[in-house]
């Protein structure tokens, strides 16, 4: 992850952008093609994998899904867009794209290439999130069911004729695909409901509460983390003090952020004998589904809890 968590587009690439040079799309990947019964295929652009996932299995055989950020290595904070990008997105009939100033790269991009009759989904937006708010909406269970929903109606103005099919698709990825997800997070608000824990990033904002854990770091050190400024020295003070007086019982990390400041925090929990955890903000590994990438993070979550309680 880079230093600083803030996006900077060059005003020269904007312009490149007008030429969509055909080319592999490098830093993207894509899912699903085949339109299974000779129907209609939807092309889908989502900025971030962690939607396109959604959006693939919502649209089932009736989409083609376009990732653009696929590496768990990009911070898609300051990810700078491709030509090859610019002419996914001036193809898409459907983008989906985060909000919320987490990735404003992609207000521009859409702007550079305008195409008509395109619908777009401004996830912040839809939730009523603005720039300065929370922007990791993919980590509250409840977001997330309703984006899904979203998704499978926006799919349906595009194409009616396959209406039936979204909404089987859609209602089999939130009962089935995410069973595993929503039965992790019942089974730890059950067990450690009120555990207090610690974090190093807003990232955990919305799912720690979700999980009916008591998250004590102070929110204004996980707001600066998360944007890459600087830590106030009383929120720093404060978090090194409930490692040391032992107030959390689990420390969770996004593990694609981890600069000195942040690493010497989590050795400082090992050292004093806290369990760690972690999280990322993108698909890991990129070829994970939602789902499992959700799943397996749970239950690193979990068997932390489970170390630090003895439960």
């Amino acid at each position: 992850m880079s230093p600083s968590r803030r996006a900077v587009f060059p005003s020269a690439l904007i312009s490149m952008f007008f030429l969509l040079v055909l080319a592999a799309c490098g830093g993207s990947n894509a899912q699903g093609s085949s339109t299974g019964n000779g129907g209609k295929t939807i092309e889908v652009v989502a900025a971030e994998n962690f939607w396109g996932s959604i959006a693939f299995q919502v649209g089932g055989s009736h989409v083609h899904v376009t990732s653009l950020i696929v590496d768990p290595n990009a911070d898609p904070h300051s990810y700078e867009p491709t030509t090859a990008n610019a002419r996914v997105v001036a193809d898409a009939q459907y983008v989906i794209f985060n909000g919320a100033g987490y990735d404003p790269w992609m207000d521009k991009l859409l702007k550079a290439n305008p195409a008509s009759g395109r619908k777009e989904l401004n996830v912040g937006d839809f939730n009523g999130k603005h720039e300065g708010d929370n922007p990791h909406m993919w980590y509250s269970p409840d977001y997330v069911t309703a984006v899904a929903n979203k998704i499978r109606d926006d799919l349906k103005t595009l194409d009616p004729g396959d209406a039936t099919a979204f909404d089987q698709s859609a209602q089999a990825f939130l009962t089935n695909g995410l069973k595993q997800y929503h039965t992790l997070i019942a089974d730890i608000k059950a067990k450690y409901s009120d555990t207090p824990v610690g974090a190093t990033e807003s990232i955990f904002s919305y799912l720690g509460p979700a999980l009916g854990l008591k998250l004590v770091t102070p929110y204004s050190y996980l707001k600066a983390v998360s944007e890459g400024q600087d830590i106030a020295a009383g929120d720093e003070a404060t978090v090194e003090q409930q490692i040391k007086q032992k107030q959390i019982k689990v420390l969770i990390y996004n593990s694609q952020n981890t600069p000195n400041n942040i690493q010497a925090l989590i050795n400082l929990a090992k050292a004093n004998n806290i369990p760690v955890a972690t999280i990322t903000e993108t698909l890991t590994p990129a070829s994970a589904s939602f789902e499992e990438w959700q799943s397996a993070q749970l239950q690193g979550i979990e068997t932390a809890l489970a170390q630090a309680t003895g439960k």
